[in-house]
This record gives C-alpha cells, sequence and structure tokens, in this order.
C-alpha cells in the first residue's frame, strides 16, 4: 500500500507516524512545499522575544529523523498542485528545480493546514507589516527586529496569538499598542471575563483600542478610519486563521459549513480513500455534536494519529472537541473550556 500525505507540521507527521505503526509494509511519502517541518508553532514567539534562544530547538525533526526513525520519505519544497481522485493520482512540483511530475496513492491523506488571515487593508504588503503562522514568519520578524530596532509595534487583532506576541515584544522593550475591531479583547471570551484581561494588559503598560476600524498601514504607523494614526514601525497581523482548503475544493472534496474539510469520526472525506486532519478539517463540538472549527495543535496532533490509524485498518475515532484553549499574557493565565455564556445563549440553552 502506498500512502501519501500532503503536509509535513503536526497532523502530517502524527497520521504517518501512527500508520508506520500500524503498517511496516506500507509505502509512506510525504510532501511539504515548506522547508521546515513538525515544528513547534506555540514557541515561536518566545524566540522573537528571546525567552527560547535557539531556533533549531523549534524544529528538532527534519526528514532525515523520520526517514531513520520511521522508514517515512518527507520531500520538502514540494507543493502539491493539484488531485485526481478518480485516478488516484497527483501533480506534485519540485519548487527547487521547477520539475513537475506525477505521482499515484492507495490512501491519501490532507494535511495542509491554516493560513493567516490579512483583512484588506492598504499598506499591509509593506516590509515591516507581518503575519505569524510559520517558522519562516518567525525568522522574518526574527530579522527585521534584529536589523532594524523598531522602537514602536502595533498589533491589530487579541487573539493568543497576537497578546501572547505583545508580550514578548514589550520584554525587547518596544511601546506596543493592540487594536481590537470588536468591542472586546480575547474574542473568545465572554465580555464580562474580556474586561479582567484588558484590565491586566492596560496595567502592564500596553494601550488597548477596541471597536477600531483601520484604513491604512503606513511606514510610520497604522491609520484608522476616524483618521487618528497609531505611530508604529512594526505591524503585526493577527487577525485569525482561515482553512487551507483549495486543493480539496479543487478535487470536490465536500467542504463543511465553517468553510473547512468535513470529515467523519474516521478523518474520512467525501472522497473515497481520501483522508483529512489537522488545521484544514472540521472538527464537532463534544457538547452540542454540532460542527465547529477551532485549530489547535493538540486537536491537529489527535486527528492526525486517528487518520494515520483509520487508512491502516484501526478503529480510532474521533470523540470531538471543548474548544479548550490556554494562553498567557504578562503574568496572568486565560483558559477557556466548553461553551462559552455567548455561544450557549446563540445555541438556545438557557444561561
Amino acid at each position: 500500500m502506498r500512502i501519501i500525505i500532503i503536509g509535513a507540521v503536526a497532523s502530517g507527521t502524527s497520521a504517518a507516524a501512527k500508520a508506520r505503526r500500524n503498517s511496516e509494509s506500507a509505502e509512506i511519502v510525504v510532501y511539504d512545499k515548506d522547508s521546515f517541518i513538525s515544528y513547534s508553532g506555540c514557541g515561536m514567539l518566545y524566540y522573537i522575544g528571546g525567552e527560547v534562544e535557539n531556533a533549531d530547538g523549534l524544529t528538532p525533526r527534519d526528514s532525515a529523523f523520520f526517514k531513520s526513525k520511521y522508514n517515512v520519505d518527507i520531500l520538502t519544497r514540494h507543493e502539491v498542485l493539484s488531485i485526481d481522485p478518480g485516478k488516484k493520482v497527483l501533480e506534485v512540483k519540485d519548487l527547487t528545480t521547477g520539475e513537475v511530475f506525477s505521482d499515484s496513492y492507495d490512501k491519501l491523506v490532507i494535511a495542509t493546514g491554516a493560513q493567516a488571515f490579512v483583512p484588506p487593508i492598504k499598506g499591509a504588503d509593506g516590509r515591516h507589516v507581518f503575519t505569524l503562522r510559520n517558522i519562516g514568519d518567525m525568522n522574518r520578524i526574527k530579522t527585521y527586529i534584529d536589523g532594524n530596532s523598531p522602537k514602536r509595534a502595533a498589533i491589530i487583532g487579541t487573539g493568543f496569538i497576537g497578546l501572547e506576541v505583545c508580550e514578548n515584544l514589550k520584554k525587547l522593550g518596544l511601546e506596543v499598542t493592540l487594536l481590537e475591531k470588536l468591542p472586546q479583547v480575547t474574542p473568545g471570551l465572554d465580555s464580562d471575563m474580556a474586561v479582567y484581561v484588558q484590565d491586566h494588559i492596560e496595567k502592564n503598560s500596553v494601550p488597548v483600542l477596541t471597536g477600531v476600524s483601520i484604513t491604512e498601514i503606513t511606514e510610520s504607523g497604522v491609520i484608522l478610519s476616524d483618521g487618528k494614526e497609531i505611530p508604529a514601525d512594526l505591524v503585526l497581523i493577527s487577525a485569525g486563521v482561515r482553512p487551507n482548503t483549495a486543493l480539496a475544493k479543487a478535487a470536490e472534496i465536500e467542504l463543511g459549513v465553517s468553510g473547512a474539510i468535513r470529515v467523519n469520526t474516521k478523518m474520512q472525506t467525501s472522497q473515497p480513500d481520501i483522508y483529512a486532519c489537522g488545521d484544514c478539517i472540521e472538527q464537532f463540538h463534544a457538547v452540542t455534536g454540532k460542527p465547529v472549527y477551532r485549530p489547535l495543535g493538540s486537536t491537529a496532533n489527535k486527528t492526525g494519529r486517528i487518520a494515520g490509524d483509520s487508512m491502516t485498518g484501526g478503529d480510532l475515532e474521533f470523540r470531538g472537541i471543548l474548544g479548550t484553549g490556554i494562553f498567557k499574557i504578562f503574568d496572568m493565565t486565560v483558559a477557556q473550556t466548553g461553551l462559552s455564556e455567548h455561544e450557549a445563549l446563540a445555541l438556545g440553552y438557557h444561561v
């Protein structure tokens, strides 16, 4: 049996490792268009802030590791251009040489992850404007800080990543301003809890502007819709992520209500012998049973293991998520699980 996996971060490598544990004879090949695989996304912002001194510690496993330990071939800088489910054939491009070739599979796993969402803001493509989604983004931010010594930063968005980057930029001595479109910080929390987080942030000398819209990012700052300019020589856009589903959609694989790939509890998609896992799939909530999209590393690893098990004859099944998330901002830990009051009311529960 020939297994091909598209994507080699959390879920893709988990699927490969589990498939190998179940089957010594399967031929397992993983394609990833990036240069870095199986990295620690949660540690990236602490490298930017200097708490993690060596970037190599975030990428401890390379292609040679997976070949020696699992007999899995991981080909980096290889982009899968298309999937033909009927013929079970992929079109792949070697990004180093430019060569395009075909490959065939018996079982396929789509683990294409998610990408940072960048709102249509004029100037969002500036050299001092960044998102933080992968090791390449991390290195670009670190290089910019080391080479340009920015003094003021603006962070657009107050989710997990935005707030943790805020803390790390403050550690470096930058003046940081948080900008949020919603009337509160931490969009996943109820408003009566978010006020405690905002108060804590402001007590740590970080101005927070909520309910603001941004019209332009210039070399010197961020211009709000009311004309006010927030000075910044470094801007981070942390406005959430969107699932990478272009490949799946082109292959006529069904998407769910959230726009992510719809899978069953064994990670099977709507196309035979094609599985999906990680940040590109829709999950379901353990309380309501309804579909949700909550891309987190822990869930990616779980769904990857299930995909690897399922396609090699195992009986593991996904049991849903509770939406558990934990992050730290300065010396406050913020955690949530289950339904928020806002979500419960929207679903018709009496709170």
